[in-house]
């Protein structure tokens, strides 16, 4: 057995004394305690390995101690001493969670192999704790990442083995293959959920606005800032940053970016004071930044910085056993929000699906499962069909209306990288009503950030 840290607690200055000798001689490292107040106070800053404390106590008792550790989300295991009279709180104390209660006097052999027994059991407790966690994160990728291919199954494994993890990520894959939903699956299972993810499309951040739009700016900062903006770091503060496409990001802004990065700090435009930002970095790109690097649109030095961590997302036609999987997931959910059962899949179907070349990947997939929806609407239409006829026609002026007004949505909301308050703009209508149609359509934004 290892060497393990056990915190003794007893009244009794000898006692406490001779099971401090014991165990340092048995190679472990305890600390003590003179009542179960100071041990508790000692639990608050210390992790200890096992508990070892008397039962009658002034101040606090072994049996109050006792219930107070087994409170802890994951308590060590506390072995309590007992004279012989007393029995019936030995009793009462294995029902509170005592690993077990040893009568004094006792034998030192005895008590050496109860500790290690108990910390050898709390570890394997702990392990299977852990396992049961993993397995249980691994089946909610099961429904965010969809798939039995094994290019699937090891990618959510790389994600659990990284989600927790400082490490920048980098996101590489065909545009449509789910790059956003890896970076949503990397900040939902890390200790950042509870904070934000802030996804931004690089491309689309003007290059005169670059500066302000990343680090943010003070008011009057330049023509037309006429009050602050933290910027999408600053906004991203202890969450994830999401930099899509950033080999589209210009050669020009490269260095502020990988500046900020290293001294995760950044200055906002008009401000003399560096502010700190505490960011997940994960980014993403379908494109080949080696050549990039090559050709001198992207600097070598950034991209090191990026890639601590490299996920690469399979084309689709790469796993092609997942497509029956993702068509009938696409189907039911298009089916829930036209509000009408989603058709079965025929064979023909699926080998229809599968001989498909999928240059869209994930993306075109989900679109083609919305145009088989609509024609269903009607009694009719096929998977073929609805692969080799985009602009699927509507029978009635409601379903014309219908699908017009999402075309038009589904348009500005492509256009403007899924921004709400630009497409809202566009369609000249409030960002409020844009949502509610939103909803209605079921629809989300974040589907139409590039992927």
């Amino acid at each position: 057995m290892t060497q393990k840290r056990i915190l003794v607690v007893d009244d009794d200055a000898d006692m406490r004394g001779a099971l401090m000798h014991l165990l340092r001689r048995a190679g472990h490292l305890p600390e003590e305690a003179s009542d179960g107040k100071q041990a508790l106070a000692t639990l608050k800053t210390q992790v200890f390995d096992a508990v070892l404390t008397d039962i009658r106590m002034p101040v606090m008792d072994g049996l109050t101690l006792l219930r107070e550790i087994t409170a802890y989300p994951a308590p060590p295991p506390v072995i309590l001493l007992s004279a012989h009279a007393d029995v019936p709180l030995a009793v009462a104390a294995m029902q509170d969670g005592a690993y077990t209660v040893i009568e004094k006097p006792f034998q030192a052999p005895r008590l050496l192999a109860a500790m290690d027994h108990a910390i050898e059991q709390d570890g394997l407790k702990r392990e299977n704790r852990r396992l049961r966690d993993r397995l249980g994160r691994l089946s909610g990728l099961d429904s965010t990442l969809i798939g039995r291919s094994p290019a699937i199954a090891a990618l959510r494994e790389d994600i659990l083995d990284v989600a927790d993890t400082r490490a920048a990520v980098l996101v590489l894959g065909e545009t449509g293959t789910g790059k956003e939903v890896v970076a949503r699956a990397l900040h939902d299972l890390s200790d950042r959920a509870d904070a934000p993810f802030i996804a931004v499309n690089c491309a689309a951040v003007p290059g005169e606005l670059f500066e302000a739009s990343m680090f943010g700016h003070t008011a009057n900062a330049f023509t037309g800032a006429t009050r602050a903006a933290e910027g999408y770091f600053r906004a991203a503060h202890g969450g994830t940053l999401f930099l899509d496409e950033i080999g589209a990001c210009p050669i020009e802004h490269q260095a502020k970016l990988l500046r900020v990065l290293e001294a995760r700090e950044v200055v906002p435009v008009g401000a003399t004071r560096a502010q700190p930002v505490d960011v997940r970095i994960v980014s993403a790109t379908n494109e080949d930044l080696a050549t990039a690097i090559t050709a001198g649109s992207f600097r070598e030095d950034l991209l090191y910085r990026l890639n601590t961590v490299q996920l690469n997302l399979p084309a689709l036609r790469d796993r092609r056993e997942d497509i029956p999987l993702l068509a009938t997931h696409f189907l039911t959910q298009m089916g829930e929000s036209y509000g009408i059962e989603p058709p079965d899949l025929d064979p023909a179907e699926i080998a229809t699906l599968a001989r498909h070349d999928w240059p869209g990947n994930v993306r075109e997939l989900r679109q083609i499962a919305e145009r088989r929806i609509l024609s269903a609407r009607r009694g009719r239409g096929s998977i073929g069909a609805a692969l080799q006829q985009p602009d699927t026609p509507a029978e009635t002026l409601r379903d014309a209306m219908a699908v017009y007004e999402r075309s038009l949505i589904t348009a500005a909301l492509e256009r403007h990288h899924g921004r709400m308050d630009d497409a809202a703009r566009d369609l000249g209508i409030g960002r409020r009503t844009l949502n509610e149609k939103l909803v209605r359509l079921g629809l989300e934004s974040a589907d139409f950030r590039a992927v």
